[in-house]
């Protein structure tokens, strides 16, 4: 475990048990002195932070630099409405689930896996190494708007294989999958940014459905839990200040890997940032996330948290050293293949 860690912890101290944003496009000294006492495991990027490819290629140097270690550096890269790098640098992609409806099923998987080849390559070049992808939520007649287009399918089964297919994109091009958001959120009918959604399906019919493409899914390096209260399960907390559904999301669904929170300034939780971020923590979440806010904020986040332990490390070690050098790809024609099997 210890020679695992070390590869985590790099030539410094144990790293925090955080994963922190950073204010613009470049990285000042201030906020690079903040990041280097901070110490967080990585960073995410948002689109205040993205103008073009030479810039952020200059800024996830920067934060590793900060660091002094080879920080992941993660985004949402969905494709549709949740992407940050855009045209005209960029690609732009359809929602997830209007590729997968476009698809004849014969070639979904294929056509999936493409999508997610491709804006790894778009990621790996500008120094972003992992992507809050795929989302194995399922779709439902009442999934709220801001994520229902988001997801992959209406079943368990479509949305499984279309997420597998994404993560072996990803993974192929050398980024880290975070799956999300465990052990599921399509039965969400509120936005989780702005208010705490409630689920008060039975717990057999959360497993038989919702979990189940989690279950399926947990071997994948990295995770992100769900700001979402399952009634019949813990009507109190939300997953992710919930032991008892961290509890359900190691040994019931089996989820192994590094377990992220969501953000944890969304208004779904409770209290001030490092309330929730010391709830998280308790509750067994292996990292907070934290993506908007001052650097006041950040620190108050950050001294919550607290430093990984040492169970988090392995688990950090792990899914880290899955980040390969990808091989070679035409981009071209990996473009025009998508393209025809779109085309059906």
């Amino acid at each position: 475990m210890r020679a695992d860690a070390d590869k985590v912890r790099g030539q410094g101290t144990r790293p925090s048990a955080t994963i922190l944003g950073c204010q613009g496009p470049a990285l000042g000294a201030g906020e690079a002195a903040f990041l280097r006492e901070a110490n967080p495991l990585g960073f995410i990027l948002f689109a205040r932070n993205i103008e073009a490819p030479e810039q952020v290629r200059r800024l996830t140097d920067a934060l590793r630099e900060a660091v002094g270690r080879d920080a992941p550096v993660l985004v949402d890269q969905e494709g549709g409405r949740v992407q940050r790098l855009r045209a005209p640098h960029w690609r732009e992609w359809l929602p997830p689930l209007d590729q997968v409806e476009a698809s004849p099923p014969e070639v979904m998987e294929r056509g999936i896996w493409l999508r997610y080849r491709l804006i790894a390559d778009e990621l790996h070049k500008v120094g972003i190494d992992a992507n809050c992808a795929p989302s194995a939520d399922i779709a439902g007649p009442d999934t709220h708007p801001f994520l229902r287009n988001r997801c992959f399918g209406s079943d368990a089964a479509t949305v499984t294989r279309a997420a597998r297919a994404a993560a072996n994109g990803l993974l192929a091009g050398g980024v880290l999958p975070v799956l999300k958001h465990i052990p599921g959120h399509g039965r969400a009918v509120a936005d989780s940014h702005l208010e705490l959604p409630t689920v008060t399906a039975p717990e057999a019919e959360l497993t038989r459905t919702d979990f189940a493409p989690f279950k399926a899914l947990s071997d994948l390096p990295i995770g992100m839990t769900a700001h979402i209260r399952f009634t019949a399960i813990d009507p109190d907390r939300p997953a992710t200040a919930s032991p008892v559904m961290i509890d359900l999301i190691r040994r019931r669904i089996g989820f192994q890997g590094l377990l992220l929170t969501d953000d944890i300034t969304m208004q779904a939780l409770s209290g001030t940032p490092a309330e929730r971020a010391r709830a998280a923590m308790t509750a067994g979440c292996d990292i907070v996330l934290h993506c908007n806010g001052t650097i006041e904020e950040m620190a108050g986040t950050v001294d919550a948290a607290g430093g990984m332990s040492d169970e988090a490390l392995r688990r950090a070690a792990t899914a880290l050293a899955a980040r390969e050098r990808p091989e070679p790809i035409d981009t071209a024609l990996l473009e025009a293949e998508l393209e025809t099997l779109l085309k059906g």
